[in-house]
């Protein structure tokens, strides 16, 4: 599994502007302008959000055959009902009752089928900030674009909305397992910050203690399909050379939001992304699961506002050049720190048998040739 980011751009962000691009579900009322200074929790847009379609078994409820429902229907098709009003009702002083489930009009009254559809009043939808800056732009109808000096993390891949949160330490080394005991009513509303890797039970856990945010290393694949109740989904595909995400459309929230930042399997997490979170520790932060494997390619990320200091305008893109320092992104080695050594113009062999332009990096275990997308720079 390779996790070459052709975007440039390193996992570890000391210090940059980053740009939080937040976007309404469906056209809006935007509540800011441009240059307002927001936090994490102001409400900075409005809309109402249409709800699924309610279908109602009238005739099964009433015991009475489906053509016999038109004529026991107490509203028309067009007709709008409040939540809990006589939707039908059987002839008689002990007649059976229908109420309505939810508000919202009646569209389809099927005397074939005896079902009775009702299309929901919208719901209000209210999209806060997420995270602490200033509103740059304004997309009209649409949505913001705030932008925050702040560290950031790119992760590998990810699951879950954009939530935030105060970040919470609970390893204390980059190979420590968190077990599900370890996660208490302490963690409420946090963003964890984990080590190696995490299972499905701890994860069960953490949304049970409303936790917002996990950041580990790894996990292993059962362990998140059995949480996401994923075992079903299409078009997952996990293997040593090439892997696929499935689409998170039609998918439930899993009701917290997962970034790996290695791969899959018990993975360390990188010492320079563990160290650079542990200093940010009791931080306010954005944890942003969304993962896109294919253009426009969207890997997740963690942003942690700054308080002060300088910062670039954008993020750095360093160079791949002898002396640089990078994390391998190969199978066998994902996750570990190296120095590149040379960089040869002509292709070279590598361990698979393949002609490929490559790399030499320095490991702790000696020297290595790499294809080049098998490395990340850092610095």
């Amino acid at each position: 599994m390779s996790l070459f980011n052709p975007e440039g751009t390193p996992p570890v962000i000391p210090s940059a502007m980053a740009r939080i691009e937040r976007r309404l579900p469906y056209p809006g009322e935007i509540l800011v302008r441009q240059g307002s200074r927001v936090e994490p929790e102001d409400i900075i847009a409005r809309t109402l959000r249409p709800a699924p379609p309610q279908i109602i078994n009238v005739a099964r409820t009433l015991g009475i055959p489906p053509g016999e429902v038109e004529r026991a229907m107490a509203r028309e098709k067009g007709n709008k009902v409040s939540a809990g009003q006589l939707l039908a009702r059987t002839p008689g002083l002990v007649g059976r009752t229908c109420p309505a489930p939810v508000a919202g009009m009646i569209t389809e009254i099927d005397g074939e089928t005896g079902y009775v559809t009702i299309a929901p009043d919208p719901e209000e939808y209210a999209m806060h900030a997420a995270v602490r800056g200033v509103v740059m732009d304004i997309l009209p109808y649409e949505g913001v674009v705030i932008e925050t000096l702040a560290a950031q993390v790119v992760g590998a891949f990810g699951v879950g909305e954009e939530r935030s949160g105060v970040l919470q330490l609970l390893a204390l080394d980059p190979t420590d397992v968190i077990p599900a005991d370890k996660i208490g009513a302490k963690s409420a509303y946090a963003i964890i910050i984990c080590g190696a890797s995490i299972s499905a039970a701890a994860l069960r856990r953490a949304v049970k203690e409303q936790v917002r945010g996990i950041i580990v290393g790894g996990i292993e694949e059962r362990e998140l399909r059995e949480f996401l109740g994923w075992q079903g989904v299409e078009r997952w595909q996990v293997g040593t050379h090439s892997w696929q995400w499935p689409s998170p459309r039609g998918l439930s929230d899993p009701k917290l939001t997962l970034v790996v930042t290695e791969g899959f399997g018990a993975r360390p997490m990188n010492r320079a992304i563990f160290d650079l979170l542990s200093a940010q520790d009791r931080q306010e932060a954005l944890i942003d699961g969304h993962t896109s494997l294919r253009r426009p390619l969207r890997r997740p990320r963690v942003v942690v506002p700054l308080s002060r200091g300088g910062a670039q305008a954008e993020p750095p893109r360093p160079q791949l050049r002898p002396g640089a320092s990078v994390r391998l992104l190969d199978a066998a080695h994902l996750g570990q720190m190296a120095t590149v050594r040379a960089m040869p113009a002509a292709p070279r062999r590598v361990a698979s048998g393949a002609r490929v332009s490559a790399v030499e990096v320095m490991t702790d275990d000696g020297p290595l040739w790499l294809p080049r997308t098998c490395v990340e720079v850092l610095s």
